[in-house]
């Protein structure tokens, strides 16, 4: 020991190779990756790997001891990855061609899988990326244009995501979530031929719904008129003469009314059969 301090070269130089021993050896696993062990170019096992529904802090995560120099630690993210697909065009089945951008969101599930078939992140994303674009193309291919902007938009996703998380179990990867950022037609006349049939069709629909609704209204407006006829008949069935008293009344009223008819003048004779219920019985 005093020889080593009269060197401080030589001490300088063990110092040295004891923290590169210390770095070999030590390693500290974040939270937020996994790890695989790899000895000579093999891996050899995984270290903080992902499990669905783990909590945090009960976890791999922590100091490991590794054979220096043999073993490197090949490092693997546990957190949610995006793809971004770059805008492509899309022709839909109503011929509109569609500029679409959409993402998928993945996360490494197998790490040993990834790196055997991958090696990295960056080359899973760059798989996944032509993928993503097929699958939405040929999905996309089978609906209109107006299936995008209703409820089964969702239905088209999950498709989309089914076909793309064949693919990802390949590289150890599973699929989270496919969205469209945006979907829109091209500017210009292709974009006005399309609101104007978008028009046309909201107009049709509108005029079949009012001819639907006038139907039912002179349906029920027929079956009110004739209940009513219904009743009144069973009402004045049960008494006759009173039903003839009632209905020479209300023709007096519409006859003689001044407001109804105004200055016109009715002549008849005593005996006529319209005055009967001015003669008395």
């Amino acid at each position: 020991m005093p020889g080593l301090l009269r060197n401080p070269i030589a001490f300088a130089l063990i110092a040295i190779a004891f923290l590169l021993l210390l770095g070999s050896t030590i390693s500290i696993v974040p939270e937020t990756r996994q790890g695989v062990i790899v000895r000579f170019g093999e891996p050899v096992r995984i270290v903080n790997r992902y499990r669905p529904n783990e909590q945090f802090g009960y976890t791999g995560a922590g100091v490991i001891l590794r054979i220096p120099f043999a073993e490197q630690i090949v490092w693997i993210d546990k957190r949610v990855l995006s793809v971004e697909m770059e805008r492509q065009q899309v022709l839909s089945t109503d011929q509109l061609r569609l500029q679409v951008d959409a993402f998928a969101r993945y996360r490494i599930v197998d790490p040993l899988r990834m790196y055997i078939s991958a090696g990295s992140e960056d080359r899973v994303s760059e798989a996944l990326r032509p993928i993503l674009g097929s699958a939405l193309r040929n999905e996309l291919g089978k609906r209109p244009f107006a299936a995008l902007l209703s409820p089964e938009r969702g239905q088209v996703m999950q498709n989309i995501e089914a076909g793309l998380n064949r693919v990802a179990r390949q590289y150890g990867a599973e699929i989270v979530d496919v969205r469209i950022k945006r979907a829109d037609l091209p500017d210009g006349a292709p974009l006005e031929s399309a609101l104007q049939r978008m028009r046309t069709a909201r107009d049709q629909e509108a005029l079949t719904i009012q001819a639907q609704g006038a139907k039912q209204a002179q349906i029920i407006r027929a079956e009110a008129d004739a209940s009513a006829a219904r009743v009144y008949a069973e009402s004045f069935g049960k008494d006759p003469d009173f039903y003839d008293f009632y209905r020479a009344m209300q023709s007096y009223r519409y006859t003689f009314d001044p407001s109804r008819s105004g200055q016109t003048s009715v002549i008849l004779s005593p005996d006529n059969d319209f005055l009967r219920e001015f003669r008395g019985k």
